[in-house]
């Protein structure tokens, strides 16, 4: 058997010490006598020959694709990146890579350390020429995962690739799993059917489905990497199952979007897309600041920003992003002191039915993926809510939607505005499947392979007899003088919740599951930002109604005494001591209310909020939050917590659903 020479070159000394031990062993790396080692930039077939001119290869070049691909995959190089270095392009590498019967193996991992057979279906790809796939005629389905886990693309998204390989199995489909990160669940060795350990790209993607020639692919449970791959698998002639291409490529482009909700008469914030620096100045200044900045195409925030500028706008696309045609810059008017709405729902082509409609607590601005949220809602009227049903589904049979689709609303003066439509499975899914007790993922696969949302019984929104509360986990404990102020960029790792009839309560659980408990008595201390001061006043009324004593710096203090809230008055850090800071490490706050002062935090801002993670002291940055902290310490002052297991909540069949007053949206 001809011995397979892997490897991965890490870098040019890598790649250096590589050729030296091929010149020196040229047999085990099935060289001919006479010829060279691998030239990654000119690709040298034969000592003094020139390298394969662009174009169709051809004998008098000496190009010899068989020999030199084999050479190039063994070492670890995928076709876009040899494509860049001849000077061609990724799908004509593959061409004549698989003319040359250049294609990858696959083996299985021995999950038994050679003691006795293993069974586990565990593959990863080599250019040997031994595979060990074992074929069968089974009815399959492959499924991508979302690969590594980062800010943005967690494991909520693993958790709907697993329910989806569940569902499957359930209808007796063999399950295909592709996914490269071993901290999933979705790689565990009872999850599929089959795993495959190899990188979500076009070339690993593309060499699986040809080996297994599966019905289809389901990329919208795996977040965005799968879903950036799905445009360039159909071309390829790969079915794509459930939502098409086109449809995702409908609600990310920001022209197409805007000219769907203009069909379908629905509000959306004045928005445009820029390549240039001077196209999103001219957006900006048509549409009016401030204005939210963005990449298009991705996930989790990333490079997110709220501009109030010029200045600010013309430094953000000079240095924060790079664009393109292809991926313009998404401008949006921003809604100051607006309520940000998530709905998740299904549809199954024809029907669109409600999972759930997810107020948030920080209002919008904040990333969604930071942001808690409320299931049921807790502030908005029932005419809002109808219209939010009204507009997730008409958008649903528009896009014509198979499976999961997510929308964000912004609710201002009584106003509905669509902010975004996302045709995939959302970080939201796993919440809201607990919240209602309906496994979303399961039942959205089941109707991708072609069955009805009638025939699996889901036909009506569920309004749950409990509320459930999301909140956000966040790493800044880790990360001493990280700005913690949340914004339109996501920061969270990972996320908790909440359940209980009393939403004071299920708030004040979420908290406890997602750093430190609400305290029930001690002192507040407040600082915020010129902006809301105003507001400011009835969240630390609120407090010292709670029997707390608040305390302030002066421009803080001064706004707040003028209204009659009783404040105690403590030094700014360079004003002397004991000042703010002191009072935090001698335990003396036992909560902190402190909105940013501006997207670079003060050098106070980063003092005072180290010291209070250091002293596990809850911070909140924003006041809806705060509010929301409030509620939670009332209900805790008249009620002991109580812990009920999911089953017994989805169990009961309590009547009524009776909302809390009073958590209503600050300054409203």
């Amino acid at each position: 058997m001809e011995e397979s020479f892997d490897t991965i070159v890490r870098d040019a000394e890598h790649l250096e010490s590589l050729r030296a031990y091929i010149a020196g062993n040229p047999e085990k790396a099935g060289l001919r006598k006479g010829e060279v080692a691998l030239e990654v930039r000119r690709m040298l077939v034969a000592e003094g020959r020139q390298s394969r001119p662009a174009g169709s290869p051809s004998a008098e070049s000496g190009w010899k694709p068989d020999f030199r691909l084999r050479r190039a995959k063994r070492l670890g190089f995928s076709d876009r990146q040899l494509a860049h270095s001849l000077g061609s392009n990724e799908s004509e590498i593959r061409r004549e890579r698989i003319a040359a019967g250049v294609i990858p193996t696959y083996r299985l991992v021995d999950t038994c350390a050679a003691e006795f057979e293993a069974y586990t279906p565990y593959y990863y790809s080599t250019y040997g020429s031994e595979n060990e796939i074992r074929p069968n005629d089974k009815r399959k389905i492959m499924i991508l995962g979302g690969g590594p886990n980062r800010i943005g693309q967690g494991i909520e998204f693993d958790y709907c690739c697993v329910h989806a390989a569940f569902a499957l199995r359930e209808l007796g489909i063999e399950t295909i799993m592709v996914n490269s990160n071993p901290e999933t669940v979705s790689t565990d060795y009872d999850t599929s059917d089959k795993l495959y350990f190899e990188p979500l790209t076009h070339e690993d993607v593309l060499n699986i489905y040809e080996q297994e020639k599966p019905e289809g692919v389901i990329v919208q449970f795996g977040g965005q990497t799968p879903l950036n791959l799905a445009a360039g698998l159909k071309a390829a002639g790969v079915p794509i199952i459930g939502t098409q291409p086109e449809s995702i490529e409908l609600a990310e482009d920001r022209k197409l979007f805007a000219e769907m909700l203009d069909r379908l008469e629905l509000r959306q914030t004045p928005s445009g897309s820029a390549v240039s620096e001077d196209e999103a100045i001219a957006i900006a200044e048509r549409i009016g600041y401030p204005v939210l900045v963005r990449p298009s195409f991705v996930l989790g925030g990333r490079a997110m920003e709220l501009v109030y500028h010029a200045d600010d706008l013309r430094r953000y696309m000079r240095s924060a992003i790079e664009v393109s045609p292809e991926r313009p810059v998404l401008v949006d008017r921003f809604l100051e002191d607006a309520i940000e709405v998530d709905v998740d729902c299904i549809a199954d082509g024809e029907r669109a039915v409600i999972g759930a409609i997810m107020e948030h607590i920080e209002e919008a601005g904040i990333h969604s993926g930071d942001s808690a949220c409320v299931v049921p809602t807790f502030s908005l009227s029932q005419k809002i809510l109808d219209e939010i049903a009204a507009a997730t589904k008409a958008m649903a049979r528009e896009l014509q939607v198979r499976g999961l689709m997510n929308v964000q609303f912004a609710v201002k003066d009584e106003k509905l505005y669509v902010l975004e439509v996302n045709p995939r499975a959302s970080r939201t899914v796993p919440f809201v499947s607990k919240a209602i007790g309906i496994p979303l993922a399961k039942l959205a696969a089941k109707v991708m392979t072609g069955m009805s949302l009638g025939e699996l019984g889901f036909t009506e929104e569920i309004l749950p007899p409990h509320y459930s509360v999301k909140e956000a986990v966040f790493p800044f404990l880790r990360f001493e003088g990280v700005n913690i102020s949340l914004g339109p960029e996501m920061k969270s790792t990972g996320e908790v919740m909440g359940i209980d009839a009393d939403l004071g309560l299920a708030y004040a659980k979420s908290q406890l599951a997602s750093s430190w408990p609400l305290p029930r008595a001690g002192n507040v201390f407040v600082s915020v930002k010129d902006g809301d001061k105003r507001n400011a006043v009835a969240v630390a009324r609120e407090f010292a109604e709670l029997g707390f004593g608040i305390i302030a710096t002066s421009g803080t203090a001064a706004a707040l005494a003028a209204h009659g809230v009783e404040v105690t008055k403590v030094f700014k850090i360079a004003e002397g001591r004991p000042n703010v800071l002191d009072f935090v490490k001698n335990s003396q706050i036992q909560f902190i209310i402190n909105t940013p002062s501006g997207k670079i935090p003060r050098e106070d801002e980063v003092k005072i909020r180290t010291a209070a993670l250091a002293q596990r002291i809850p911070i909140m940055t924003t006041l809806r939050a705060a509010e929301a902290s409030a509620k939670g310490i009332r209900s805790l002052q008249k009620a002991p917590m109580t812990v009920k297991s999911l089953q017994e909540y989805h169990g009961s069949q309590a009547s009524s659903l009776t909302r809390p007053t009073g958590f209503q949206p600050v300054g409203s």
